[in-house]
């Protein structure tokens, strides 16, 4: 009895290893968009830091789709194992999520990334100002940006996620119950979650206002001559040393 690999002929068995060589290096480019965008992001928040003293980051996760959870997305949509058409039609291969303390700062992160000038928006939906009828909140932006490898850049999409610290814990209940009841959850929790949701972004608009109020009446920074002679000193120091 012969075996499935030797009852195909010469033409389909090169097919399937050209097949699972761009099917690696399409798993590949998404990893180096991926590292691309966390540099992307580290130098905004460090950047972000240095100039006002204020990070509106406060955290950064990522992942890359497993060929197995890639090949299980391609067979649920019905579509061809086709380079081009998987690369065009399935925007979260890579996925980064940025979490923020405050709602104004997802926006801020927003404008800052696709301010860049090598990065094209493909979409932008606004789960914030919309939230979904589940309650789920979040900024998701579909981006593309160059990957630069031996043969030239090449385009690769990634899919962007920006929320707040309580929009992600939400999310991240929500993703639980749902797995835990297999996608079959009762209406009672998921009337909850619902109610969950609005008194998250309650909390969220709440926390801002705070912000805002104590940011608002800080008091100033006495700059006097004082400092600014000591400051003088100082920087004239590290400049002969690092000359």
């Amino acid at each position: 009895m012969r075996t499935e690999e030797s009852a195909m002929t010469s033409e389909q068995l090169d097919s399937l290893r050209t097949l699972r060589m761009d099917f690696s290096r399409l798993i590949m480019q998404h990893r180096f968009v991926v590292d691309e965008m966390l540099t992307k992001i580290s130098i905004l928040r460090e950047e972000s830091v240095h100039a006002h003293s204020y990070n509106p980051i406060e955290h950064i996760s990522s992942r890359v789709k497993s060929p197995r959870s890639l090949l299980a997305k391609i067979r649920r949509r019905g579509l061809p194992l086709e380079i081009d058409v998987i690369r065009k039609e399935i925007t979260d291969i890579a996925g980064i999520r940025i979490t923020c303390s405050f709602i104004a700062d997802t926006y801020h992160v927003l404008e800052l990334l696709t301010a860049q000038d090598d990065i094209r928006v493909v979409e932008i939906k606004d789960y914030i100002a919309h939230p979904k009828p589940n309650g789920y909140r979040s900024l998701h932006a579909i981006l593309e940006v160059p990957v630069f490898l031996h043969g030239g850049p090449v385009p690769v999409i990634c899919e962007v996620q920006i929320r707040t610290i309580a929009m992600d814990f939400w999310a991240s209940l929500e993703h639980k119950i749902h797995y835990k009841f297999n996608g079959d959850v009762p209406d009672r929790l998921i009337d909850e979650l619902t109610e969950a949701a609005d008194a998250s972004d309650q909390l969220d608009r709440r926390m801002e206002q705070l912000h805002s109020e104590v940011h608002d009446r800080a008091p100033a920074v006495d700059t006097g001559e004082d400092f600014d002679d000591e400051a003088m000193r100082i920087l004239w120091d590290l400049s002969r040393r690092e000359g």
